[in-house]
């Protein structure tokens, strides 16, 4: 009797030889994935803490951290260490049963952002998605709109996510073209103007959602005393703020929350990139008990959503952030990084903005592009990325020390200015 793997062994043909170069690997990307991406030509094929390694050896400092998801640096220790068990015991249940993770986490995850209820979800737009619908529900339910009424108030050049709904509320025209039709119930406002949110805000409003800080704008802080002028204009409404700290959150700016530099606190969190500690996605809504109360079985869920393995690593992310080392490392190395890059202002940097251990550079006109800027720090083993044109976005991770620190700044002042 022939077997299938008689049959295969006759028909197949050899295995193409593996990729060994980095335009091996490259060309691979562009003939089997599809073009969604532009990255630099770099391969990485290790890394730990601050420092990656390419497929033939060369090594970068990582100026990125994956737009903040790797936080903690490639390979924590303690973070591997917490996977590895994980693994070894089990890594999904399903909601359909209790796990001995769950709970524990989700305790955990409400004590260090001192909020009283957590919705545990996958990727960053699976948070601001599942944000969106709690606040409509909490408005249909509670605030008594209409049903199909609800209306959330949301920020010119914000990034939440890449979903259809999401993109239906962007003002990017890249994230938008050729994706409607689109989803209706959302009111834009430029960005840090009160004056404008005042004007949005209607009866029918469910919430204000807003970024603490733009990060896909450019590392943009808007003017102060603004988000507290939306804190008392959401109470004044009777509407949700619901706060995306899912780049700006868990210490990148030096405090659990953004917000928290504004002395303000929101009804609603989003969360993500960091709490799953570069290794797993993990994301989650936080806040009030009675806005997250109001979902029920049934109305809600994700099969992967607060799984053992994410919540084992979310609880390490949660241990290392109780410590305050983070916290303090984000503060002190983000003060040095902001005085060593304003010096830079007049020398092919025309501004610089940011918060904490997180900035955005513009290049002066007549100065390389940001993709151009890019690929010559890339050259100097510096890896970051630019956004909107002229701007590199700095984000490394928190555990990267102050001479490597200098050592990628050094490298940002030689592409700028020559």
């Amino acid at each position: 009797m022939t077997t299938f793997a008689d049959r295969t062994a006759a028909t197949s043909t050899p295995p193409p030889a593996a990729p060994v170069a980095t335009a091996d690997f490259i060309a691979l990307d562009e003939q089997w994935s599809t073009h969604n991406y532009h990255p630099l030509p770099v391969v990485i094929a290790g890394g730990e803490g601050a420092t990656v390694t390419d497929v033939e050896g060369a090594t970068y400092l990582d100026f990125l951290s994956g737009y903040s998801a790797l936080n903690f640096g490639h390979r924590h220790p303690e973070l591997v260490a917490a996977a590895t068990e994980q693994l070894e015991r089990v890594t999904l249940t399903s909601r359909a049963f209790h796990h001995d993770r769950f709970g524990p986490f989700c305790r955990e995850l409400a004590e260090l952002t001192g909020t009283e209820m957590v919705l545990p979800m996958n990727s960053g737009a699976e948070a601001v998605e599942s944000a969106i619908k709690v606040a409509r529900k909490w408005a249909h339910r509670v605030k008594g709109v209409p049903d199909g009424q609800a209306r959330i108030v949301v920020a010119s050049d914000n990034f939440h996510g890449r979903t259809t709904t999401i993109v239906s509320f962007s003002t990017d025209e890249d994230a938008r073209a050729d994706f409607g039709p689109f989803t209706p119930g959302f009111d834009v406002v430029p960005y840090g103007d009160a004056d404008a949110l005042a004007a949005a805000i209607t009866d029918h409003t469910a919430a204000v959602l807003v970024e603490p800080v733009q990060g896909e704008a450019g590392v943009v802080v808007p003017p102060s005393g603004y988000l507290a002028e939306v804190r008392r204009l959401c109470d004044e409404a009777g509407a949700l703020l619901i706060a995306d700290e899912i780049q700006s959150g868990l210490c990148r700016t030096g405090t659990i929350f953004a917000l928290e530099h504004e002395g303000v606190r929101a009804d609603l969190y989003t969360l993500g990139k960091a709490l799953g500690g570069g290794i797993v996605p993990v994301s989650a809504v936080v806040g009030r008990r009675d806005v997250l109360g109001v979902l029920r079985p049934g109305e809600h869920g994700s099969t992967f959503g607060g799984n053992p393995l994410a919540c084992a690593v979310g609880s390490a992310v949660v241990r290392l952030l109780s410590t305050g080392e983070f916290a303090e490392r984000a503060t002190a190395l983000g003060e040095h990084l902001h005085t060593r890059l304003a010096g830079l202002v007049g020398h092919g940097v025309g501004a610089v903005r940011g918060r904490g251990l997180w900035a955005g550079v513009d290049i002066s006109p007549g100065g390389p592009t940001g993709r151009r800027a890019s690929e010559a720090l890339r050259e100097r083993g510096v890896l970051c990325k630019e956004t909107h044109g002229s701007t590199l976005r700095i984000a490394p991770p928190l555990v990267i020390t102050e001479a490597e620190l200098d050592r990628g700044i050094d490298a940002i002042e030689a592409v700028a200015g020559g």
